[in-house]
């Protein structure tokens, strides 16, 4: 792969999407290329952070999974997204584990090989530190929306999260199953199916064998600020 190649499969804002030729020629000379397969495990919770990974193609899920057994879903990763970083950064095992979701892409690079790329390239340093601040500022946008909305304009919000900030537009949201909606947005099954099949009567979405697609965006954004 060329970095013009490599260019290519990185969306604007990304953390590695404005290198330099240079820089990209040098990300690749560290890093190696890896196919992913459909649920093939990319990284590992509780496993040592001995890499971290850059999302070429394909989408990649993120989970977690609770002392009592249950999974939580993170959020959906794709193109440009680095994963892994954090417990490369503080040495300690992984938060969470991370599936490919479809056959994809990714770079893998080890712990030692990145410091030695951000200590040569300082500025990739800063912009991957704006990455992690913008996930922060969801997480606590999330648990705003945990704590302060109902039903409705929350799975709104979520949905417009898995849309709205993805390169491909609704097609995430049409091969997400209602089982897994649930698991992303902490409602329960029934009162996910029930506001589901409310928007559909609406014509808000369309469910066609358990998958969702959203048909009116513009009502669904109207839904998701309710309570703004």
């Amino acid at each position: 792969m060329t970095p013009a190649e490599l260019l290519a499969h990185l969306p604007k804002g990304s953390v590695f999407a404005e290198c330099a030729e240079s820089e990209l020629a040098d990300l690749l000379s560290i890093g190696t290329l890896q196919a992913t397969r459909t649920n093939d495990e990319i990284l590992t919770q509780g496993d040592e952070g001995t890499s971290l990974v850059i999302v070429l193609d394909g989408v990649v899920r993120i989970s977690m999974v609770t002392p009592n057994g249950r999974e939580i879903i993170l959020d959906y990763a794709e193109a440009g997204a680095v994963l892994g970083e954090i417990a490369v950064l503080d040495d300690k095992p992984r938060t969470a584990s991370a599936v490919a979701m479809w056959p994809g892409r990714v770079i893998r690079i080890s712990r030692a090989k990145f410091f030695g790329f951000i200590e040569r390239h300082p500025k990739v340093a800063i912009r991957l530190l704006k990455e992690m601040a913008r996930r922060l500022r969801e997480t606590d946008s999330t648990i705003e929306s945990d704590r302060a909305f109902t039903t409705a304009p929350r799975l709104a919000r979520y949905l417009k999260r898995l849309t709205d900030q993805k390169m491909h537009g609704t097609r995430l949201t049409r091969d997400l199953s209602q089982s897994e909606l649930g698991s992303f947005v902490g409602i329960s099954r029934e009162n996910i199916n029930r506001q589901l099949a409310a928007w559909a009567s609406e014509g808000v979405i369309e469910l066609t064998q358990g998958k969702i697609r959203i048909v009116d965006p513009d009502y669904l954004t109207q839904i998701a600020e309710a309570a703004d």
